[in-house]
């Protein structure tokens, strides 16, 4: 996996592609990271539990958002490799599917983003829309919580589909 990050970089002719070679990368870190501290953290909160069914929540959640963002760095290094680059548009497509499925993961966040919350031992409003993503994020509050979870999902699906049209 880690060797296919730099050599899907030198053999993709999309700038796109290219550009999410490095951010997709990124994220991926970014999350493996945030990911493994929450779980090092469930197990101190945890630690007196003999099992625990939110600690394999907490690993299918972190294989949920790396996944579909390492995916497409994967599949265009796969058919790389292969010699069968796929059809005009394939790794374009691919990129574009893993710069919205990123994009999902944020706005997956904000329409599950609980009215109030507990910060620091202190309930917490959430805050007020503003700026120019003002109604997108107005948007966003009044869906339903679980459409937290359906954003990100959806997108994640639009990796494989990409895949499937473009190959």
């Amino acid at each position: 996996m880690f060797g296919a990050f730099p050599y899907a970089a030198r053999a993709s002719e999309s700038l796109t592609f290219k550009s999410y070679v490095l951010v997709g990368g990124l994220a991926a870190a970014l999350l493996t990271l945030l990911f493994t501290l929450a779980l090092i953290t469930l197990f101190g909160a945890t630690a007196q539990a003999r099992f625990s069914i939110v600690r394999a929540f907490y690993v299918v959640v972190a294989l949920g958002a790396v996944a579909p963002t390492i995916t497409p760095v994967l599949l265009v290094a796969r058919s790389r490799r292969r010699g069968t680059p796929g059809r005009p548009g394939y790794e374009l497509g691919l990129a574009l599917a893993g710069y919205l499925f990123l994009a999902s993961l944020y706005l997956g966040l904000v329409a599950a983003l609980p009215e109030t919350f507990v910060l620091d031992g202190e309930t917490v409003a959430r805050p007020p829309p503003s700026g120019a993503f003002a109604p997108l994020i107005a948007v966003l509050y009044d869906l339903p919580r679980l459409s937290g979870l359906a954003i990100p999902a959806g997108a994640a699906l639009l990796v494989p589909l990409v895949h499937y049209f473009r190959r």
